[in-house]
């Protein structure tokens, strides 16, 4: 590690210069200001001579510094430093010697102790120069110094604040918030908030302008080994506590996000957990966002402590916002983690529906060998049960994924097999997502009057029952019957209905598609500035979804059209 202080040959002059005015004083001239880390408490106050004198033994033992001499500082700097106990220039030159002379452990305790005298005595931290170099030693050599730093710090800490220490290390996910701690350690808010603040002053912990606290990764890994010196039944009910609250605020956010899906029941939380009031849909997907690293880390802890009906909850709960914020490689991590979890839960309905959520994120991605294999699993255990919406559930992503795959008369079987399911069953919402999808589908295979049809009662089903999201998929399966049926202004009225829906709520899975879909009848009517328009804003939703095929099929595109003017 090289100094933090400049020590070339104008620091050598100068440190000359001012040792030649100590031999031969010549009065009280304008003494030259110390560097930047002499701020507080500096002997700078008096006359200039001793000032003068000072900023010249600092630059001595910064050129000592950078000539190596380290080992023969250490006794003179620790000298200065006790002379001068909060001069943070003269702090940083000892931790550095120290630092070099293979004494971590003590430089790091010597930035222990005067942020806490700057703490108690100035009301202030330590300036940027200070903890910087602070972290640079806390990174070098972490296994020997950190042990030896910490524990000195958590000893002015309660006991309680040192539970909640080492709880914090071994919670899941990358920060946290006050509710998830009061869950995590069964504290109320004052004294959750109280610990919070005495770890932050402690610099344990940092607090976000968020409100969300963080600790430095090496911090938490110690937090992590003081809490295995906890009794196991309290680490293990404080997780079961925090996973219980991430998991039913999910759950309720998940049901403000869908509120017509069907959901496997939950178990209640653990004694005293309550999960975060959400009142609308819009606090729902706030949440979801801050909190989806947190959620995807409580999956992995929940399948470390075979926690199999948290692991399983967690997928389907987080499945409408994986698809929502087109997060489809976290859709098929969990899922993949709920079939694992599925296997070892009593219900087994559980197992059909993982294979069918797993078959729809494999689709998603192309990876349709693998999504089929789920699918034929899924709808062969449904009908093993005689569970008549399990069945219809998998027919319909079947047709989804054998669309995707390019046989459409295959598609609309399976299409037509879940609207006869869905009417038995008396599914009016499924029924009419399910028209659109069996009118999509005969358009594709050219019979468009029976797509028509099917469209029309869709949309008038939709709007009856107030549901927007499968409007909105109507409308683009008319723009499409339009285009196809050559009347390309109709096409295009109706897709910008269809796309002024989505983005009023949030579907940004699906924007891209309908952007897709406007550039045909644009390019049909000659409008190729328009559609190039669409498609270069397509292409780049469809890159940044990490949807390569999508990509590249609309990049074809592009390139099929006239070359923009001067291009």
């Amino acid at each position: 590690m090289g100094s933090t202080i400049s020590c070339g040959r104008h620091a050598a002059r100068t440190t000359h210069r001012r040792w030649r005015r100590w031999r031969k004083p010549r009065g009280c001239g304008a003494a030259r200001r110390s560097k930047d880390w002499t701020r507080r408490g500096s002997p700078l106050s008096g006359k200039a001579w001793p000032r003068e004198r000072f900023a010249a033994d600092a630059d001595r033992a910064d050129l000592g510094l950078a000539q190596g001499r380290h080992a023969a500082l250490c006794a003179e700097l620790t000298e200065r430093a006790q002379a001068h106990p909060l001069d943070e220039r003269v702090t940083g030159q000892l931790m550095l010697a120290l630092y070099r002379n293979g004494r971590q452990a003590e430089a790091l305790l010597r930035f222990d102790r005067i942020r806490a005298r700057l703490a108690d005595e100035v009301g202030a931290d330590p300036g940027p120069e200070l903890r910087d170099l602070h972290r640079r030693i806390l990174e070098t050599d972490p296994a020997a110094s950190l042990p030896a730093v910490l524990s000195w710090s958590l000893r002015r800490l309660t006991g309680e604040h040192r539970i909640v220490f080492g709880l914090l290390g071994i919670a899941p996910g990358p920060d946290t918030t006050l509710p998830a701690v009061v869950a995590l350690t069964g504290l109320s808010p004052a004294r959750a908030r109280r610990a919070l603040s005495a770890l932050e002053a402690a610099s344990l912990l940092e607090r976000s302008q968020g409100g969300r606290y963080a600790m430095h990764d090496l911090i938490r890994a110690y937090a992590a080994t003081t809490a295995h010196d906890l009794p196991d039944d309290v680490r293990e009910t404080a997780l079961v506590r925090v996973m219980d609250f991430h998991l039913h605020t999910a759950h309720a956010a998940d049901r403000l996000l869908d509120p017509i899906r069907q959901l496997v029941p939950l178990e209640p939380p653990a004694s005293g957990v309550h999960p975060l009031p959400l009142p609308d849909a819009a606090a729902a997907l706030a949440w979801l966002d801050a909190e989806h690293a947190t959620l995807l880390a409580t999956q992995r802890t929940a399948a470390a402590l075979g926690r199999h009906h948290v692991v399983w909850h967690l997928a389907q709960r987080l499945n409408t916002f994986h698809l929502r914020r087109v997060h489809l490689r976290d859709a098929l991590t969990t899922w993949r983690a709920a079939l694992d979890a599925a296997a070892h839960l009593p219900d087994p309905t559980t197992r059909s529906r993982a294979h069918r959520f797993l078959g729809s994120a494999c689709s998603r991605l192309g990876l349709h060998e693998e999504a089929t294999g789920h699918l034929d699993q899924a709808l062969a255990l449904a009908v093993h049960r005689e569970d008549v919406l399990e069945q219809a559930h998998t027919h319909r992503v079947l047709a989804f994924t054998w669309e995707q795959r390019g046989d459409d008369r295959r598609a609309l079987d399976h299409a037509q097999h879940a609207l006869d399911l869905y009417r038995s069953a008396g599914q009016r919402v499924r029924e009419a997502e399910t028209l659109n999808v069996v009118g999509f589908l005969a358009a594709r295979v050219g019979d468009l009057t029976t797509a028509w049809d099917h469209c029309q009662a869709a949309l008038t089903l939709n709007r009856q029952l107030h549901n927007p999201d499968g409007e909105a998929g109507t409308l683009d399966s008319l723009g499409f019957i339009a285009h196809r049926s050559g009347d390309h202004h109709q096409a295009l009225d109706l897709y910008q209905q269809a796309l002024t829906l989505y983005r009023g709520h949030g579907q940004g899975n699906e924007v891209p598609d309908i952007l897709d879909h406007i550039g045909h009848p644009h390019a049909a009517l000659g409008q190729h500035d328009h559609a190039r328009s669409v498609w270069q804003e397509a292409l780049e939703l469809y890159r940044d979804q990490g949807r390569d095929n999508d990509a590249a099929r609309v990049q074809r595109q592009l390139d099929g059209l006239t070359p923009a003017p001067g291009g």
